[in-house]
């Protein structure tokens, strides 16, 4: 068999998690990028919507489709950021509380089960080469860009 490459491993991996959390959302008429939002939203300060999109790596354009569908399911509120006129914070309703809710026990679900079949230090190593990939891909460590 051939040898598997680190990015093809970590890219399926990722794509049946999506399809994982994609399928559960739909029951419930959602998708994975929206209880994403809703776990990135502060339930009871709101969040600007210009940290939100930095704080779940996503860009502004994705980001902007997903809040538009948000509001029109009345799952939030934009309201204007009395700190800065020009900005606007983010609030969950209380239908957006509740799904937020939902979408918080299915991540501790999946998060519970892989804990309790893998051995925590087989975990710590996870998160370890995680760490490493991430910061050398976030520190332009691989490809020498100018």
């Amino acid at each position: 068999m051939k040898e598997k490459t680190i990015d093809y491993v970590l890219r399926t991996t990722w794509l049946s998690i999506n399809k994982m959390y994609n399928e559960e959302a739909a029951k419930f008429n959602s998708t994975m990028a929206t209880g994403f939002t809703l776990l990135s939203i502060d339930p009871k300060e709101g969040t600007p919507s210009t940290a939100l999109g930095p704080k779940m790596g996503m860009e502004t354009t994705s980001l902007s489709r997903i809040l538009k569908t948000m509001e029109e399911k009345k799952l939030i509120l934009r309201k204007p950021n009395p700190n800065d006129g020009r900005g606007v914070i983010i609030h969950l309703t209380e239908f957006g509380k509740e799904k937020r809710t939902y979408s918080k026990e299915k991540v501790i679900t999946f998060n519970k089960a892989i804990r309790d079949n893998i051995p925590s230090k087989k975990i710590e190593s996870f998160y370890e080469v995680a760490e490493f990939i991430n910061d050398m891909v976030s520190n332009k460590k691989i490809f020498n860009q100018k």
